[in-house]
This record gives structure tokens, sequence and C-alpha cells, in this order.
């Protein structure tokens, strides 16, 4: 308890789940290991399944899943058969299956855009771009709590302690939340989730709290939020949400939120960007007039495990005026990242840690952070937009329209040369039977 670490009692660790993983009584020694878990950890009472005891359970099932999930080791041997950080495909694998159920889960559930969580290298470049070093951490649809758990690593990274943070989270789903409270309790994070699962929208359980930093990846799209019966909400400062998507409403709850110098990352659906339809240009007018929106960046596709809708991050600041930046008033910074990130398998891409640090320390350079070097644009990367050419092009947010396109290499022929070598090139390849 002085360390403050999660502590797993002798009956309920993995060693004796696996020896008996071939006992008829497995899954009751399963319950017993949650209850014994709970009882020395009390941030999780009530929280873990117990009914893995139940008859409709499989029992063979499910100790052929507890054999199969031990064979993945959790760290990896190195050539003299030690353990230590030579590779980490075993974690890796371990990640996915991770992801895999969540995103099974997230459907299952009615969450279909799958933001019970998001994806490590979105998380890791959301919490690199705002900086969440001291004080307060919001995230009204905080899933299985990804943002809180590296806002942590961020401020231990930085050489900072876990208690300059204060956390305050919730979640609507019952199931996410419990997942969200034993994630946190087993990192030995303390968090406000509440006292229980609750919609932000129409149960806020942490009406008060002005976030410094908010990160979050709302459910993309939702129709069904419940909307017409909040057409009178004084959180709607920039216009009321339209009643069959709820992104611009759930930018708005989080902008009501931020603390006067406060700043929010925030994932959304690329159609946010530019959409008309039901006063959502207008809410998106507001907002840029107001001088809230400080930098958009559009994503590469690819990076959901279960969703294939493309996003961009919104960083919104309260006060570009603030003292520990550069004055940025009417100015927004837009970054166009959609050509960056690797191919982890034929389907999934993620950014590398290298491609991170250069988006983050782009938008760093631009507010004007110590150590962060001189802003520059770069076509077809970045560019610092003034608010009277957002208005010119109708208060369209997509990064393509302002970054412009990447300068080709100058390769020094004269253009009347280029144009002759290229014609001679191309009546070569006409003549060059297939």
């Amino acid at each position: 308890m002085g360390e403050n670490v999660f502590w797993v009692p002798p009956d309920a660790r993995w060693g004796r789940l696996q020896a008996a993983a071939k006992s008829p009584e497995i899954g009751k020694i399963i319950d017993n290991a949650m209850d014994a878990i709970e009882k020395e950890n009390r941030t999780l009472k009530g929280v873990l399944p117990k009914d893995f005891a139940r008859p409709a359970l499989d029992k063979t099932r499910l100790g052929e899943l507890i054999d199969l999930i031990g064979t993945i080791e959790l760290a990896a041997r190195d050539d003299a058969g030690l353990f230590g950080p030579k590779n980490r495909r075993s974690q890796d694998i371990l990640g996915q299956v991770y992801m895999y159920f969540l995103g099974r889960f997230a459907a299952a559930e009615g969450k279909a855009g799958g933001e019970a969580f998001t994806p490590e290298s979105i998380v890791k470049l959301l919490v690199e771009m705002i900086e969440p070093y001291k004080g307060r951490v919001g995230d009204w649809c905080c899933g299985s709590g990804g943002m809180f758990v590296q806002s942590e690593k961020f401020v231990e990274a930085h050489g900072g302690r876990r208690n300059d943070l204060s956390v305050f989270g919730q979640e609507s789903n019952p199931t996410t939340w419990r997942l969200c409270r034993m994630n946190l309790a087993i990192r030995g994070i303390e968090a406000n989730l509440g006292p229980h699962n609750a919609d932000s929208f129409h149960n806020d359980l942490h009406k008060d709290v002005k976030a410094d930093f908010i990160l979050a990846n709302p459910p993309f799209n939702v129709s069904d939020w419940g909307g017409d019966r909040l057409r009178d909400d004084p959180r709607w400062k920039y216009g009321v949400p339209p009643v069959g998507n709820a992104n611009f409403a759930w930018v708005q709850l989080l902008i009501h939120h931020l603390a006067p110098n406060g700043v929010a990352g925030v994932v959304l659906a690329n159609g946010s960007m530019s959409s008309n339809q039901s006063g959502e240009g207008e809410i998106r007018r507001a907002m840029v007039e107001a001088d809230l929106v400080d930098c958009l960046v559009a994503m590469p596709g690819q990076l959901f495990y279960n969703t294939a809708i493309p996003v961009s991050l919104w960083f919104f600041a309260r006060n570009k005026a603030d003292v520990r930046f550069r004055d940025r008033r009417g100015r927004t910074l837009f970054i166009d990242a959609r050509k960056l990130g690797q191919l982890v398998d034929r389907v999934h891409r993620e950014l590398t840690d290298e491609e991170i640090a250069r988006i983050a320390r782009t938008y760093h350079a631009w507010r004007g952070e110590k150590d962060a070097g001189k802003y520059a644009d770069v076509p077809g990367f970045c560019k610092s937009t003034s608010r009277e050419d957002l208005a010119v092009h109708g208060f369209v947010l997509t990064p393509g329209r302002y970054v412009g396109t990447e300068v080709a290499e100058d390769d020094d022929e004269p253009f009347d040369q280029k144009i002759e070598s290229l014609s001679a090139k191309l009546d070569e390849q006409f003549e060059t039977p297939h």
C-alpha cells in the first residue's frame, strides 16, 4: 500500500489458475481469485466479473483458453536464455489480442466505432502534443482509460510524479467502465470515474470540473444520443448540435469543461472538418471566430483495428495568449500527416515514435515553446493560417486545403530540356514490345 502497487494475492496468481486449468472446478477457482483480488484492492470492489462458475460456461473450453494464454510469454528471452527487452514480439501479440477482444466487445455492446480502445500511436500523439505535466486531466468518454495511462507515462518519462495529475473520467457503458477501473487499478493510478457509469450528456458526474488537459476519443457520428431532449442545454455555446450526429455535441461538452488556460486534444471523424449539414458548419464557424481551434492534424488511414473511418485530431486552446507560449491569437496550425505511418500488417498502420515526435515538435515550435526550435511552414506538411484565410474558405478545416503540395526536388534540368527528355523516354516506351 505504501508503494501504491497492485497486489495479487497468492491464491489468485496465474500459476495457480494454469495448474488447475483442466480441473472441472476451474470456474469456481477463477471466481474465488476475483474475490481475493477485490478484497486486497479496494478500488476494484464490486468491479471484477465473478460468474465463471455458471453452468452455461464450458469448463473444458475455459481451461483450454487459460492454457492458450499461458503460451504467450510476457517477456522475450535473449540468446543466453535470460528474460529481457531484446524484442517485443510476444508483448505485441498480447497487445493485439487485447485490442481484438476490446473491438469485438465494443461492437457487441453497440459501440461499433471502436471507442473502447484508442490505438496507442494516436493516444501517444495526443499526449505528446498537449503535454499534461501537472493539473487536472479529464475525459468524459474515457473508454478503457488509455488516455489516462499514457498521461501518467508521459509525466514519469519527463521526471514528474504521478500525483502531479488529478484524473477525472466518465463512461456510459457499464462493462467498459469496469474495464477502465481495472486498467487503472493494476497500474496504481488513482482516478475519479464517478460512483457508477453514466451518460455524460444526460448525467454529467463532473459538472463543476474544469480540466487543464482534456484527451478524448468520442464515439464517431452517434445518432441516438438523445439530443432532442437537450435543445436548450447551456453547454451548446457555439450552436445547437444536430439530433442526428453527436460529434459537435461532444466537442462543445469538452470545451465547456476546459479551464481558463486549458487545452484539449480530440479525435473526430473527418467529416467534422467540412460538413455543413444540420448547422454543423455554423458551429465550426463560431468556434473559429471564438479563436478556440489551435491545431488540426489529418491522420493516415487504417489506424483503428475495428473501423475504417478516417480521423483527424483537433486541438482546442481556451487562451491562445497564455503567457507560457507565444501569442497565437487569430492563427491556426494545420498538419497533414496522411502520408505518415508504417503498416504493421496488411490492413493496420501505426505511427512510429519518430513520426509522433515530428508532428508534436512542429506544434510545439509553432506554439513558441522553449527548445522546440523555430517554426517554418513546410509545403505539403504544415501551414500556419490566419482566421481571415479560414473565412475565405468557408471555415472548412481540412488541412490538405491549406498546406498545399510537397515541393518536388529540383534536378537543375531546364524545363525545355526536361520536356524533351521525357518525350524521348515516352517514345522509347511505345516502341518497346510488351
